[in-house]
């Protein structure tokens, strides 16, 4: 009942079994003297050769265990040895260490989402905002910031603490602050923390990147190495053990069959390093760039708390294991899904990210005017900025043969780019497929229409692109 997403049918079920329970049809004890896996099914009947059949055997009284999992069962038909069951059943029925569950188990469905009085929508979305912040405020009072720290505005430190609160329970975090928001300082916040409890970081960056992070180095005194990410190849095989990294701007090892990717993952493995990833675009081209990311700290195979449920509930959890033969509980599960909805409950485990209009709304203070600014600790007010859109004009002189924009906006500079067949993203041009004449299958059409749309809706996105170009090189 806590497990998984509900259906209509399991609602059914579940209120069917409270009624049973409330009108003393079923009775549910729990036994407790010692532990107790034998499967026992008894059925009386009016019959005077075989008044009692007993069923004995390894099925669970599941769906499962009844008709798709290998079990044996067996049936006693002898009299005296059905009435021995009997007596074996009722004397643990009536043990001293069992106990009747059965109003528990109404009050339990009662109170649950298959319950027959429905609930205030309020009391439900006051319901899952706490759930799911509960990690979020387990952090935030768990963990505690330097002293010297006092830069961290309010949202950094809030950031800091519940990645502290990841990394400590799943040895790993991303911190997908959109640009600007000050991940940088966030990390180094994370690493002193950590620094606290015993932990030297190592910090893996680009090589223009190495020496601002010396300096926040040596500013907020950190026990950390800087590498460039140029030479983790090298050097990694040979360093030390540090038990926190820090990788920035981890969007560059979105490919996990390249060397430096390998190689970072090794290091990690071989030393039981816990993880902060930073990045602005955690996500670019499929959401496999998300978990090759998860996958520098988290094994595929690794047991989640968490399932793909809308894959699963599309396919089912039996032809999904039968297809791809990963565990339903696993980073290759979530792989194999292409719902964003998926994705949203695997990354809440694991990524914290702000954008600036949720900063806006929840950390910003607001002046006379109305106006959103952020408060520093030196009493300096950082305001928000407005965007308002403005259209620039510009005159065409025709009759000017050196005018830049008359020449930029030539036919035959329009022309040319018009009729750009860029192949690499038109491969279901009629030019590069010749279907005419061709029995396709109806997959195969598909493919071709999916190519053709596609492609089109590119080309159009790249010739744009190209004379906006050619536009900001005048």
């Amino acid at each position: 009942m806590t497990y998984g997403a509900p259906t209509n049918a399991e609602e059914v079920s579940l209120r069917k079994l409270a009624a049973q329970l409330r009108e003393k049809k079923a009775q549910v004890r729990l036994f407790l003297s010692h532990p107790l896996h034998a499967k026992l099914y008894l059925l009386f009947r009016e019959d005077n050769f075989n008044p009692i059949i007993g069923y004995l055997g390894s099925r669970n009284l599941t769906f499962a265990g009844l008709s798709h999992q290998g079990e044996l069962n067996v049936d006693v038909l002898d009299n005296d040895a059905s009435q021995k069951l009997a007596k074996w059943f009722e004397d643990r029925w009536n043990d001293w260490g069992t106990i009747d569950i059965t109003e528990d188990l109404i009050k339990v469905i009662e109170e649950s989402w298959a319950r027959e009085d429905l609930i205030p929508p309020y009391h439900i979305y006051v319901k899952m905002a706490y759930h799911l912040s509960q990690e979020a405020r387990t952090g935030l009072s768990e963990f505690s910031i330097p002293s010297d720290l006092t830069k961290l505005m309010p949202y950094q430190a809030a950031a800091v603490k519940i990645a502290a609160h990841h990394i400590e329970k799943r040895g790993g975090v991303m911190i997908g602050d959109v640009v600007g928001l000050g991940k940088t300082l966030v990390g180094t916040a994370i690493s002193r923390v950590f620094d606290e409890r015993g932990y030297d970081t190592l910090i893996i960056c680009r090589k223009n990147l190495v020496k601002m992070w010396e300096s926040y180095r040596a500013n907020y005194r950190m026990h950390a190495e800087v590498l460039s990410v140029s030479k983790a190849i090298k050097d990694l095989p040979k360093l030390r053990r540090y038990k926190l990294v820090i990788i920035d701007e981890s969007h560059n090892l979105r490919n996990r069959e390249g060397k430096r990717y390998r190689a970072i993952r090794d290091y990690v493995e071989r030393n039981e390093s816990k993880i902060v990833l930073l990045t602005a675009t955690p996500y670019n081209k499929s959401y496999l760039d998300l978990s090759n990311q998860l996958r520098l700290f988290l094994p595929e195979d690794q047991k989640l708390t968490i399932r793909p449920e809308q894959l699963l509930r599309e396919m089912g959890e039996i032809e999904f294991i039968r297809q791809h033969q990963a565990d339903i509980h696993s980073l290759a599960a979530f792989e194999k899904s292409t719902y964003p909805e998926d994705w949203q409950d695997l990354m809440r485990l694991y990524m914290i990210r702000r954008t600036r209009s949720f900063i806006k709304t929840n950390y910003a203070k607001t002046d006379e005017q109305g106006r959103k600014y952020l408060l520093f600790e030196n009493g300096e007010r950082s305001y928000f900025p407005e965007r308002k859109p403005k259209t620039v004009k510009f005159k065409l002189n025709k009759k000017d043969p050196d005018d830049q924009y008359v020449r930029l906006y030539d036919e035959t500079v329009v022309d040319a780019i018009s009729q750009m067949k860029l192949p690499r993203y038109g491969l279901g041009q009629e030019d590069y497929v010749k279907s005419k004449g061709v029995n396709l299958t109806e997959k195969e059409k598909k493919i071709l229409d999916n190519l053709s749309r596609a492609g089109k809706r590119l080309i159009d996105f790249s010739r744009t692109n190209l004379f906006k170009q050619l536009e900001v090189l005048l």
